[in-house]
């Protein structure tokens, strides 16, 4: 092995560690009540998540007979500790399936249910994980972010339902942009801030970090949402558009061929065109009132073809915008859409 691939695979284990974050009860609670009608009669799979001390066993377990499910398969990595953080040092895992109140005690408690070990570490892409995947009907819980692109793949490659956490950020993801665009997955209820307990050898940072009175660590995501591909009500409601267009408060981009809209709420009533809006459009997005047709890191033309010679070099693909004086200002990632009912 080379100093560069070894130096290569302790970023990504220091990265890995940066991984962990622990969702609330509350913020489970707050998303999955609009989804209840589709868990009755279903398998559902937690892939990542210790029984013993995860928040989506206890909000399926405790709910179990008032949602109808038919039942709950959980599993956790390189853990068999009950620890809330694991350290993921043991080459084994264990799993629970749990299929209502055997004991009728009132209080599933996953030792009583019984605590499976796997020969395997629990990975969720494990032939054993992958074995349980295709019992279930909805996979539900909070996967790696940094292994968001693969974790989709697998439940998309499987066909399954899901309802999960992700960091925003993945909306910029070439696999998942693509995935909205062919409406296969879309952004659930909840997007925004949502606060995450956290191992305690997290490093701290300058923002987004605290400790409480009794020593837990947190962090604060401004942009995490849940995603989904279970049909909910805010998908089908309709952006309400008062303004018109007119070329003086659009502006063309200089590199493709639509208007800036810097907020979604500003999107002009009446241009039938392209236009470019934020990321955060998603969190509004109603497909039968919006087409997307893309990205700006997909269809903007490098500014080395558009600018003075020697100007700007290739880099990320971004939109910009014409200062007046020759310059130009680079814009956040755009999505590039087209109003349906455009009234003119």
């Amino acid at each position: 092995m080379t100093k560069k691939i070894k130096n290569q695979s302790l970023t990504k284990a220091r990265d890995a560690k940066q991984d962990e974050f622990y969702t609330q009860l509350s913020d489970i609670e707050r998303e999955l009540k609009h989804y209840k009608k589709y868990f009755k009669g279903k398998v559902v799979y937690c892939n990542c998540d210790d029984p013993r001390v995860s928040n989506f066993f206890f909000y399926f377990s405790y709910n179990f007979e008032k949602l109808g499910l038919k039942k709950l398969i959980t599993t956790c990595y390189k853990n068999q500790s009950r620890d809330l953080f694991s350290r993921n040092d043991s080459e084994q895992a264990i799993y629970l399936e749990y299929s209502g109140d055997n004991h009728k005690t009132g209080i599933p408690d996953p030792e009583k249910i019984g605590i499976k070990h796997l020969t395997g570490d629990g990975d969720f892409r494990s032939a054993e994980s992958v074995a349980l995947l295709k019992q279930a009907d909805i996979v539900v819980t909070n996967p790696p972010f940094s292994l968001f692109r693969e974790y989709v793949g697998q439940i998309i490659e499987h066909d399954k339902k899901f309802v999960i956490v992700g960091n925003q950020n993945a909306i910029s993801y070439k696999e998942i942009f693509n995935l909205i665009i062919e409406s296969k997955i879309w952004l659930g209820n909840k997007s925004g801030d949502m606060e995450f307990k956290v191992p305690d050898y997290y490093e701290a940072r300058e923002t987004r970090y605290w400790v409480d009175v009794d020593g837990q660590k947190w962090r604060s995501m401004g942009n995490a949402c849940w995603y989904t591909n279970l049909d909910i009500a805010k998908r089908h409601e309709e952006i309400i558009l008062y303004k018109g267009y007119s070329p003086e408060d659009y502006p063309t981009y200089a590199n493709y061929d639509a208007i800036e809209v810097g907020k979604t709420s500003d999107i002009p009533k009446d241009y039938d065109g392209a236009m470019g809006v934020p990321v955060t459009f998603l969190d509004k997005y109603n497909p039968n009132q919006f087409e997307i047709i893309g990205s700006s890191t997909m269809l903007a033309k490098p500014m080395s073809e558009v600018a003075k010679k020697g100007t700007y070099s290739q880099g990320t693909q971004r939109f910009y915008l014409a200062n007046g004086d020759g310059t130009y200002r680079r814009l956040y990632d755009r999505i590039v859409i087209k109003n349906r009912k455009a009234k003119g």
